[in-house]
């Protein structure tokens, strides 16, 4: 590394992510959202993968607006053929991918008395399978090319039970050991693989809970910084972990909440 950069380039020489190309699941809403733009924002390429039309037709013309290359996906990443139909339409778009986002998720909440197949079925397929399913189809190619970074969204409910966690907590840890797993396969080979860890964030995902006034400051009073997350505070983590500053970080989980995990 040149030491006698000016600052703006050697930040650019430790986080750009010019020529890469990103895929971004759940990339029009929430935490996928902001991910999506600081990607673009870094200089990736970027790829959005989501169900509803609009919505990535607007998120696409926001990317653009910041004068990156962005394209769109539709798909509903709840069954199989649907997720490997997206894959092969997402590197359709720009080429094979360097970066995946796994951010497309369902948090589905019924008691365990309740929790049926239907329910359990429906969220590892969209929380978990569909990570696993993209990341075989783009791993290896990531592994044959000496460079990958694969990023899962996980949760609190990976780590710890509380507010039901029931099937979404289960589908959460799975996400965190298909990370170590991924690393353990393809970090030899250039790939690293980890999650990011949110605490409580006020997101379409978490309607459920931040409808209630009384629990939403009861959780932010459990965080260090005294406040809830917002889907904006994962941009620079992204980032961090796509760029190549990372190449020596991986199967980890990283905790973005404010403390909440460790108070």
């Amino acid at each position: 590394m040149n030491d006698r950069l000016p600052p703006a380039a050697y930040l650019s020489e430790l986080f750009s992510l010019e020529g890469r190309v990103a895929v971004v699941t759940g990339g029009t809403s929430g935490i996928g959202r902001a991910i999506a733009e600081a990607l673009a924002r870094a200089g990736a390429s970027t790829v959005v993968v989501a169900r509803r039309e609009a919505e990535l037709a607007a998120t696409v013309a926001a990317l653009e607006g910041h004068g990156r290359r962005a394209a769109a996906v539709s798909a509903d990443l709840g069954s199989r053929d649907a997720v490997a139909r997206a894959a092969e339409e997402a590197a359709a778009a720009f080429g094979e991918p360097d970066i995946l986002v796994s951010a497309a998720g369902i948090n589905l909440r019924p008691p365990m008395d309740d929790l049926g197949a239907e329910v359990w079925d429906t969220t590892m397929a969209v929380n978990l399978d569909a990570p696993f399913l993209l990341g075989q189809r783009f791993g290896p190619g990531m592994a044959a090319r000496g460079f990958g970074r694969l990023i899962h969204i996980a949760s609190q409910q990976a780590f710890r039970a509380s507010v039901t966690s029931g099937a979404y907590g289960v589908s959460k840890a799975g996400l965190v050991a298909l990370a170590r797993s991924q690393a353990e396969a393809w970090s030899p080979r250039g790939v690293t693989a980890n999650t990011l860890v949110p605490g409580f964030v006020m997101t379409p995902l978490n309607a459920r809970l931040s409808s209630d006034p009384a629990k939403v400051k009861a959780l932010a009073e459990r965080t260090m910084t005294g406040r809830n997350g917002l889907a904006e505070d994962f941009a620079g983590a992204a980032v961090f972990l796509a760029s190549p500053s990372a190449a020596y970080v991986t199967g980890q989980s990283l905790f973005v909440d404010g403390g909440f995990s460790a108070h």
